[in-house]
């Protein structure tokens, strides 16, 4: 019973802190809980907008905000934020890698961690906001900027999204650059070709961190 009453408890504390923040950035929350209790990790999906899930594949990134929690275990537990390094700083736990990794993995991390100081570590991990998983659209656009990225979203979505081409854009060679494994790839799109439904396989689907160029 309590611990059925403390997995409650993080559903509640996390909605409730979601209602408290109005300019928090959050996308969705998912609690992952891991420990003797079962032989896997188990993720609930726990959406703090109405409508908006936890992305689909999503991994924890730099910046992304979580909050730990550990059953009976309140000095360990906390909210986090991943750092540049993709790691985040827990009491006693000390750098724990954080980034590139599912809430389920992680929480699988901290409770192989704890056990040097914890007696059968229960831990649940609860992501509370997600400022990791963005897109940048930069040039002849109506609107330019950073754009979430909540869900799939190709190229002509952003585009459409950042309010369309201005008249002098050039629609022919609008350049897609992305960074992988420190290396910048570069992807050209037509928007003319895809309108008309061309070569539609260059309306590629959009990662973290990829920005459109529209010269």
């Amino acid at each position: 019973m309590e611990r059925l009453f403390f997995r409650a408890t993080c559903v509640l504390v996390l909605c409730l802190g979601v209602q408290g923040s109005a300019n928090a950035q959050v996308q969705a929350g998912v609690q992952v809980q891991s420990g003797p209790a079962a032989n896997r990790p188990t993720a609930t999906a726990v959406s703090t907008v109405v409508g908006a899930p936890l992305p689909a594949k999503y991994v924890i990134g730099i910046g992304d905000v979580l909050a730990v929690a550990f059953w009976r275990e309140q000095a360990l537990s906390g909210d986090v934020v991943v750092r540049p390094d993709g790691k985040i700083s827990l009491p006693l736990l000390n750098d724990v890698q954080a980034s590139g990794s599912t809430p389920e993995e992680l929480a699988s991390a901290l409770a192989r961690a704890a056990v040097k100081f914890v007696d059968e570590p229960d831990v649940a991990v609860i992501v509370k906001e997600i400022h990791s998983r963005r897109v940048f659209l930069v040039g002849q656009v109506a609107t330019p900027g950073m754009v979430p990225l909540t869900g799939d979203m190709n190229v002509l979505q952003l585009i459409a999204v950042g309010g369309g081409l201005l008249e002098y854009a050039d629609r022919k060679n609008i350049v897609i650059t992305r960074t992988q494994d420190r290396q910048e790839m570069r992807f050209k799109f037509n928007y003319d070709d895809v309108l008309k439904g061309k070569n539609v396989r260059q309306n590629i689907i959009l990662r973290p961190g990829d920005t459109v160029v529209v010269r």
